[in-house]
């Protein structure tokens, strides 16, 4: 199995990174600091004889001098690192920008960055790899920071208002998308813009998450015409969690009995079940990195749990039968439920995809 290590781990992309190698390969991959917390002892014993070292590590925002001295630091503390290990990794992949050659300031520190690197590869022979990326979004993003999606899904889920200063077309790779081809070892040394990139305006994306958000504030799923509208409704998805969890049912009763609407959907396919667990048993302890999963108990009581993936941030709620709520799982959130009754519980399951047994998108992990 291939080791690897990424600068950056603490960062957004680095985050990914890492829980996409835990979920596909068994591996979560060591973290090097090379800012706050540097130590360039232990910056060498992480690179000493690991496979694949991601440099992600970078500055993105700051003044001039900050962004161009901060992302040629980094490179220059990542490369002091591999002079000091005794075995070298096979391959450097190296987290660059579409942006590169644009006369901007972050361009240019990129550029710098990637000569560093690219001359020390060379002089140690390491297999040097360039990742151009264009601009990068995902769940748990930093809004003001690593996108303008993090910013307009952030603002849509606290109810405030949405404002283009200027529309240009922007090119958009999902974070996991961006994971796979960093951590692919063997992919094609001079990588341009990773296949899986769509193209959008400013407006198109706020438009769309507006509406996300209002149909999605009514516990509604909202059209998904494609991977770009799954993938942008679930970084909406992980900003909303806090504040439309649990979403209330309405829950209409006569005399021959009960009803309520558990989900409705918007259009496009899904697979909707149920289970019964016996008291005491406990269902779940994995996640997911695409899918979309919402849990309602229909009978009996119930406790939910689910850990963000790498962090030991968890949420618990109380749920039953009588008092019919939906919990939507987010993507790469660990999850379990929990029959916490002395009966049968009745939960039913739906996903916005149709189980497929050969791609599953179901990753052990406990909560």
């Amino acid at each position: 199995m291939t080791t690897t290590a990424i600068t950056g781990s603490r960062g957004f992309l680095g985050w990914h990174t890492r829980a996409r190698s835990r979920a596909l390969h068994g591996e979560t991959p060591a973290g090097i600091q090379l800012g706050d917390g540097y130590d360039a002892t232990q910056a060498a014993g992480a690179v000493d004889g690991i496979d694949h070292l991601i440099h992600i590590a970078g500055v993105n925002r700051g003044t001039d001098t900050e962004v161009l001295d901060g992302n040629v630091r980094a490179a220059e503390r990542a490369v002091a690192a591999l002079r000091a290990a005794t075995q070298v990794p096979r391959t450097l992949t190296f987290a660059n920008s579409v942006q590169v050659g644009n006369g901007s300031v972050y361009a240019e520190g990129k550029q710098r960055a990637a000569e560093i690197l690219a001359a020390a590869a060379d002089d140690l022979g390491i297999r040097f790899r360039d990742v151009l990326l264009p601009n990068i979004f995902g769940e748990h993003g930093v809004p003001f920071y690593n996108s303008v999606v993090a910013t307009f899904c952030h603002l849509a889920a606290r109810g405030d208002a949405l404002t283009v200063a200027q529309d240009k077309p922007l090119t958009l790779l999902h974070a996991q998308k961006a994971a796979a081809v960093l951590l692919d070892p063997e992919a094609p040394a001079d990588a341009g813009p990773a296949q899986g990139a769509h193209v959008r305006s400013v407006i198109e994306i706020k438009d769309t998450i507006e509406r996300f958000a209002a149909i999605y504030r009514a516990g509604d799923i909202p059209p998904l015409s494609g991977s770009f509208d799954v993938e942008l409704f679930n970084t909406y998805r992980s900003f909303a969690f806090d504040s439309q969890t649990p979403i209330a049912l309405v829950k209409r009763t006569d005399d021959r009995g009960s009803l309520a609407e558990t989900v409705r959907v918007m259009g496009g396919q899904s697979h909707t079940f149920f289970s019964t667990t016996k008291p005491g048993v406990t269902r779940g302890q994995h996640h997911h990195l695409r899918k979309i999963e919402r849990f309602v108990v229909l009978a009996g009581t119930a406790k939910i749990s689910l850990r963000k993936v790498l962090t030991d941030e968890v949420r618990t709620f109380q749920v039953d039968g009588e008092n019919p709520v939906a919990i939507d799982m987010p993507t790469l959130w660990a999850h379990k439920i929990t029959n916490t009754g002395d009966t049968v519980l009745f939960t039913q399951f739906w996903a916005n995809e149709i189980f497929d047994p050969e791609d599953t998108d179901t990753h052990p992990e406990e909560v």
